[in-house]
């Protein structure tokens, strides 16, 4: 397949790039012009282009090229942070011009995340990244393009690596706290096996028009037995306090718009169990049974890189 990532020298889009080129396909990345004045970024670049990748220049407030670079390609996957609103809302040109091509075989949108389709309840202002996806998703679909979502849940390096945690992005070695009783599972993910699932998808016939929930079984784990896999790498038990569901809340209140959007998905992830609290059903696929040859990397042994 030729494969256009967007997005391609970020968090999860660097990896994108790296499994797609893995997997054997003619990998394009779309690049600004403005990045020329990004020494780390450009150098990045450069990397993917002496392992394969073909660099085009192109930016969502210049439509031609947009049109230019779809019309070279088989899929198109997004990988823009979703941090912002307006970065989800951006994709809206993608679809345009997605359709105009009329030569896509599969889109996949920059998500990657919580399902958002499951999110209406969402707390505010963290609900708006949710209802910005849906819109997205509904133009998509309206516009009749074929199209793969991707629910990967949480980040390692985000949510593992800090015993999900707001601050550093480091195990503490002293101290833990638990939200609630600490029981509530959610799921963890390698982020190169976010991206080895995400390429595995793209031309399978299994995940056409529906989402793909990355849920490997041995990372579908509590809070809690997260902290007892570092406490058991470290050979030490944390000191453990922990807050209730209507404390955490509390403190959005003391927080900026981006540590009130944090605050809200931590609550739903890990007092509503919002990630494994439900059975997958019609119209969706989960990606360690569709692919059980890939060897995904258990949170314990992700952990390790930490001690």
């Amino acid at each position: 397949m030729k494969v256009l990532v967007i997005g391609g020298s970020g968090y999860i889009g660097r990896r994108i790039v790296k499994a797609s080129l893995a997997q054997g396909h003619t990998t394009y990345v779309l690049f600004r012009p403005e990045t020329a004045n990004d020494i780390d970024k450009l150098q990045m670049l450069l990397c993917f282009k002496q392992q394969g990748a073909i660099l085009i220049e192109g930016s969502f407030s210049d439509s031609t090229s947009l049109l230019n670079a779809v019309k070279q390609v088989d899929v198109v996957i997004c990988t823009m942070s979703g941090t912002h609103s307006q970065n989800i809302t951006l994709q809206l040109k993608l679809v345009d011009a997605i359709k105009e091509a009329g030569n896509v075989k599969r889109f996949l949108p920059s998500e990657f995340g919580m399902d958002p389709s499951r999110m209406g309840h969402a707390l505010e202002p963290g609900r708006d990244t949710f209802d910005k996806k849906m819109i997205v998703r509904k133009a998509i679909q309206d516009a009749g393009i074929p199209f793969t979502y991707i629910s990967a849940n949480c980040f390692g390096g985000f949510f593992a690596g800090n015993l999900s945690q707001m601050g550093p992005f480091i195990p503490s070695r002293e101290k833990v706290c638990l939200y609630g009783d600490g029981n509530v599972k959610a799921i963890y993910l390698d982020e190169e096996d976010v991206a080895t699932y995400t390429i595995k998808t793209i031309d399978d016939p299994r995940t056409l028009n529906k989402t793909l929930y990355l849920r490997p079984q041995q990372n579908i784990i509590s809070q809690k037995e997260l902290v007892g896999m570092w406490e058991k790498l470290i050979g030490k038990e944390l000191e453990k306090t922990s807050i209730t569901a209507e404390d955490f809340l509390a403190s959005m209140k003391e927080m900026n718009y981006d540590g009130q959007v944090i605050i809200g998905h931590l609550y739903h992830i890990f007092f509503e169990g919002c990630l494994a609290n439900f059975e997958i059903s019609e119209g969706g696929e989960e990606a360690s049974k569709l692919y059980p040859e890939v060897r995904y990397t258990r949170m314990d042994e992700y952990l390790k890189r930490y001690v």
